[in-house]
């Protein structure tokens, strides 16, 4: 966010066998040279995060170091639950010495295994599977329609931990049975809580202690509500999100949750300014474009919003392309009852702004919109991406039936929900623009930096929920006329006589999908518009053969680590 060749010779057998089922990739296909490995790393331009912590009291920067030593355990933590084998095989990597060798160790650490997540999940690895669409939360051959068979024979309450966030699925004598994350990765849990708790007792600051130490505890009994109330109520100079979150590494149903961890820096000065647009998230769900009997009338009391310099991370938050911000807990009876907490990362968007976004403009915009992308326009979408994220449905009914748009939408809820918060983000500000809240100069900006993001983000692969939801959004406006392409430049425009009426359009379609729970209706809508046109991927042969690097490699001096 490790000898090749030797390996492939003396492995075992038994051990190459399960690999040898369901090859991903031909091996002709497959780089065999360093230099083939190499145009593949240099599409992660290694860079630099680092933050100030002089104003850090003593006893905080001594947490810090435990802090961060907590955090490493949730690198290999995750490894294990993208693959059952990614260990073993990091280890055979690290033992081949060979230009190819390292090449390929480096690309894999860049991926988190075997498959490159920028290009379909191709294997860059020769005599690997395909990368399973369970992870390793399900034994490999799991299907959806053997999962609900099995599920259907559970109680009630297996039934809720078989969808839950927080187990694995493995095969038993009888079937399959339910492992929970505190048993199954307790050789990573029980080393990280105990980091944690050490913190806990250097930290000067009381709500950092106090979320430290029921993190710790929640890692033992996967019990995260308590944990989860405190890190939304966490108000210290150390901004720490470390535990199970996201779930778009589990591509089968979309239920199982990643370990990971972002260790920060609060910025007070950016935190301040931001903290205006949280007093406007209900005032936000009242005026979505949905009908009023899918509203939510009390969002939740805890919408902070928090600005900050990312020091470390690990586990699910560094494999592949990183996260520029985020909004959590996925937890909806989290949500519900007490919100959600939007982090930004500031040092890391300024990164990505000047390293990619800018050169991208330049070579997809057309020459009268490219000079109005600016970082302000960027980096408040990015926010109001996040603050849309906490409204819209959650917690929903179907045929009288109590249950969550993520249940219901399984393995596309991702893709939806990712467009329904990029769509509502732009909606949002121009509900803020219109209201005076927003200087009225960003509506012209956040349109056309909207535009050039686009290239920068549907570049992760439309297989990843956030590029398969920014080639939905685009190919819709393109269809409504909405985004314009010139043939003669070979570059886009925004027609902003359009926009804000295709977005209010998209974003009520979403919005719908989620309140009423439609599988179908979301399938449709991403088979419909998820294709790329040979106009973007002009584009992004153009942004490749410029050298316009993908996405960043973290280097992090605060943990030890250098250029």
């Amino acid at each position: 966010m490790r000898p090749f060749k030797v390996f492939a010779l003396v492995a075992a057998v038994g051990f190459l066998g399960t690999w040898l089922v369901c090859v991903a990739k031909d091996k002709n296909t497959i780089p065999n040279t360093p230099e083939g490995v190499q145009k593949m790393i240099v599409r992660f331009s290694p860079t630099v995060l680092a933050a100030n912590t002089s104003h850090l009291s003593e006893g905080d920067r001594a947490a810090l170091e435990h802090i961060i030593e907590g955090s490493r355990y949730l690198q290999d933590l995750f490894a294990e639950q993208v693959w059952s084998e990614n260990l073993a095989l990091r280890s055979k990597l690290e033992a081949d010495t060979s230009e190819l060798g390292k090449k390929r160790l480096h690309y894999f650490k860049i991926n988190m295994g075997p498959w490159s997540r920028l290009d379909g999940d191709d294997a860059f690895l020769p005599n690997v599977p395909e990368k399973p669409v369970g992870a390793n939360f399900y034994p490999a051959d799991l299907t959806k329609e053997k999962f609900s068979e099995w599920v259907a024979t559970l109680s009630a309450e297996e039934q809720e931990k078989a969808r839950g966030f927080f187990s694995v699925v493995r095969k038993s004598d009888s079937g399959f049975r339910l492992v929970s994350y505190s048993e199954e990765y307790s050789k990573y849990l029980q080393p990280a809580a105990r980091e944690l708790k050490k913190a806990a007792e250097l930290t000067t600051n009381e709500t950092l202690r106090k979320f430290l130490n029921s993190r710790a505890e929640a890692f033992l009994s996967d019990d995260y509500y308590e944990s989860d109330l405190a890190w939304l109520a966490l108000d210290a100079p150390i901004d720490v999100t470390i535990g199970p979150y996201e779930t778009y590494e589990d591509q089968l149903l979309g239920y199982k949750a990643a370990f990971e961890a972002v260790v920060a820096i609060r910025d007070d000065a950016s935190t301040a300014k931001l903290a205006t647009f949280s007093r406007y998230l209900q005032e936000l769900e009242n005026n979505l474009p949905m009908p009023d009997e899918y509203k939510n009338p009390s969002i939740g009391k805890s919408t902070p919003i928090k600005a900050v310099d990312i020091v470390f991370s690990s586990g699910d938050a560094r494999r592949g392309v990183m996260s520029i911000a985020f909004n959590l807990p996925n937890d909806e009876k989290v949500i519900t009852e007490a919100g959600s907490k939007k982090v930004m990362m500031k040092n890391l968007n300024e990164s990505k702004f000047s390293k990619i976004l800018l050169p991208l403009a330049e070579a997809a915009l057309a020459s009268e919109q490219k000079g109005d992308v600016d970082f302000e326009a960027f980096f408040t979408h990015v926010l109001m991406h996040e603050l849309v994220h906490g409204i819209g449905p959650h917690e929903i009914e179907v045929d009288g039936r109590k249950t969550t748009a993520r249940h219901e939408l399984k393995n596309l809820y991702s893709a939806i929900e990712e467009a329904k918060a990029d769509v509502g983000g732009l909606w949002a500000l121009q509900y803020l623009v219109d209201k005076g809240v927003v200087d009225k100069n960003l509506e012209k900006n956040m349109y056309r930096t909207n535009l050039a993001s686009a290239f920068r983000s549907v570049r992760f692969g439309v297989e990843s929920a956030h590029g398969r939801a920014v080639a939905l959004q685009f190919n819709y406006y393109v269809s409504q006329g909405a985004i314009l392409f010139d043939a003669k430049t070979q570059k886009f425009s925004v027609d902003e006589s359009k926009i804000q009426g295709v977005v209010k359009d998209l974003l009520n379609k979403l919005l719908l999908i989620e309140a009423k729970g439609d599988y179908a209706g979301a399938k449709q809508l991403l088979d419909a518009h998820t294709a790329l046109s040979a106009e973007m991927k002009a584009i992004l042969e153009r942004a490749e053969a410029e050298g316009i690097p993908v996405d960043l490699e973290p280097i992090y001096p605060l943990a030890g680590e250098v250029p």
